[in-house]
């Protein structure tokens, strides 16, 4: 095989409670990404359309993971080149630097004939993650690799679960065009909690858990609720509280900051009712006089996806 096309799914990650260990992944919006193999040893980042990033392979998410996994490669000195098409605007909140990277590193395995699992690329992702935030987590491309809702267990040693995703549940993402960086919106962060705000953080993250395997969405709505992050980044995104009053009274199970922010996401129970909170998102953004984006997606099970 000497060149391949991915798509690779914008992700939504802490889904309220689960700060930093579950994420999902959604059908739209995504990245496409070319790669190719070339003569000439060592990787090339060809073109980014859609977003102002850096070519330098060490400076591109894309570059820094496929480095990753070559150096885990019998032959590291191949030669990559990468396109990429950027939909999902940097610093959106839904897993722009994550989808870059588990792109290029499902689609660099495909290339080499597959030597490595879906679970172990995701380690060579998360590099990329840690040149974009300084962080090297995993609740983004997780799901961005494997599909669906993941959860995190541990990172050392890395252990990521596959959790169910109920048919009938639907996310709808509103991503107002401001930046806000992952590096960021961590600084702002507490570094210690109350003991009685970790007691119902973990009962919550528990419940949507077995909300998910038990396809309970009472109990998926009743869990969405983050008591640790959620108060301290709101304050940098326009009208969010009332967008999570109004999304719930459109027909919302509940929701939260998608990521860091900007964007805001809300889970329903069928997309009838995804439809109907993203126009209620639309009623209360429409005259704050800030640019947005909304889409409304199925969860995508399947992760990363060769296109062509």
């Amino acid at each position: 095989m000497d060149s391949i096309k991915v798509f690779a799914p914008g992700t939504v990650a802490n889904v309220a409670c689960g700060f930093d260990v579950i994420g999902l992944a959604m059908d739209a919006p995504g990245d496409e990404m070319i790669l190719r193999r070339s003569k000439e040893p060592g990787i090339r980042i060809t073109a980014v359309h859609g977003a102002n990033l850096p070519l330098d392979p060490l400076k591109n998410v894309a570059g820094v993971a496929v480095q990753a996994l070559l150096q885990k490669y019998e032959n590291p000195e191949v030669g990559i080149e990468i396109e990429i098409f950027k939909n999902i605007h940097p610093g959106s909140g839904i897993g722009s630097s994550a989808a870059s990277s588990a792109g290029a590193v499902v689609g660099a395995n495909y290339l080499l004939g597959q030597p490595f699992t879906r679970k172990q690329l995701v380690r060579f992702a998360m590099e990329g993650e840690r040149l974009a935030s300084g962080s090297a987590h995993a609740d983004n491309v997780a799901p961005a690799i494997l599909g669906g809702f993941t959860m995190v267990r541990s990172y050392r040693p890395l252990d990521i679960i596959a959790l169910n995703s109920p048919s009938e549940l639907w996310v709808s993402v509103i991503h107002p065009q401001i930046e806000v960086k992952t590096s960021d919106a961590r600084e702002i962060l507490k570094q210690k909690v109350l003991m009685t705000d970790a007691i119902r953080q973990w009962g919550n993250v528990g419940a949507l858990v077995a909300g998910l395997f038990q396809e309970d969405y009472e109990l998926i709505s009743r869990s969405l609720e983050d008591v640790i992050v959620e108060p301290v980044r709101s304050i940098l995104i326009p009208a969010f509280h009332e967008l999570k009053v109004k999304c719930r009274e459109a027909g919302a199970l509940g929701g939260g900051i998608s990521g860091s922010g900007p964007s805001v996401f809300m889970l329903s129970k069928g997309e009838a009712n995804a439809r109907n909170v993203a126009a209620m998102m639309d009623k209360v953004y429409a005259p704050l006089g800030v640019d947005y984006k909304i889409y409304v997606s199925r969860i995508n099970t399947a992760g990363v996806k060769v296109i062509d």
